[in-house]
């Protein structure tokens, strides 16, 4: 159902507010570039620091502009199982096309706590959802054991799994066969799982190469290792330094850089350091940006 090149689009902050002018611009741009879907108000789009009705007037937009021409999926990322069902509510009644829900973070649950927050949401919630798995920032795993269990749920049909390992993305083949989708949650790894297998990447480098990200994942789908390698090869430098500072800080500044938004995050995030504009500025130009 989600496949292919899907931006985690960065939200357009200015004056501490966010700049909807700018979102609407991005969203159209994606449109344009052919990426294949947009999550709007995850983590690279600063969900720790937008407020919810923020959230939900960006995933409204979203919805209005794209139009069903690609799909439109609302980040969330909630401890509270009650929480996070309220939250899904209000994006289904917005129209879109399915949740990304982030595993609860720091309270760490169990395998067996894990399991039933997610089917509850999923049994609650007749939306699509992508289990979202990134141990670096929640501080708890979801195993593919409990996955292969989840896998068995209709609606939850794809996990973001970003921990970069690829015998993880062997454990959730092997365990899960084809009932559920396993996406990339690192460009940096993307091409080799995509070839393995995985049909798409929850990318933050799209947000600066839509096209040539939406070409990588279809080279992989058609087949073509080559042209696939050949893009993530030519990209490698620009996946490298999107995480030289804890993302979305880099790709931020990048996409200032390139006239699309202020560099300005929500505090506590603050803009990249000095010290990496001129190797940041170096890699634009190696790909002809400006």
């Amino acid at each position: 159902m989600f496949r292919g090149s899907i931006v985690a689009l960065a939200t357009p902050i200015k004056n501490n507010h966010i700049d909807i002018e700018r979102f609407e611009d991005l969203i159209r741009h994606h449109i344009d570039e052919g990426t294949h879907g947009i999550v709007v108000a995850g983590t690279t789009g600063e969900s720790g620091t937008l407020r919810f009705d923020e959230k939900k007037q960006l995933v409204k937009k979203a919805v209005d502009i794209s139009h069903n021409r690609l799909p439109i999926i609302a980040g969330i990322s909630c401890n509270s199982t009650i929480d996070a069902i309220d939250q899904a509510k209000e994006m289904m009644a917005l129209g879109v096309d399915g949740i990304l829900l982030m595993t609860p973070y720091y309270i760490k649950p169990t395998q067996e706590g894990l399991y039933r927050h997610y089917s509850q949401i999923a049994h609650t919630i007749p939306l699509p959802i992508i289990l979202y798995n990134v141990p670096s920032r929640t501080a708890v795993d979801l195993l593919p054991e409990t996955v292969a269990r989840l896998a068995e749920i209709s609606n939850i049909v794809a996990i973001k799994e970003a921990t970069g390992d690829m015998s993880r993305l062997q454990q959730l083949q092997r365990m899960c066969g084809n009932r559920i989708d396993i996406l990339s949650g690192d460009d940096i790894c993307a091409a080799s799982w995509l070839l393995a297998g995985a049909k798409g990447v929850i990318s933050v480098t799209a947000n600066i190469v839509p096209a040539e990200m939406a070409s990588l994942c279809e080279a992989a789908h058609d087949g073509d290792h080559a042209r696939c390698l050949q893009i993530q090869s030519r990209l490698n430098d620009l996946h490298q330094i999107m995480f030289v500072e804890t993302n979305p800080i880099p790709v931020k500044w990048a996409l200032h850089r390139l006239g699309w938004m202020s560099d300005e995050l929500r505090m506590p995030l603050t803009i990249l350091s000095s010290t990496h504009h001129d190797p940041m500025e170096a890699v634009l130009k190696k790909l002809d940006l400006y």
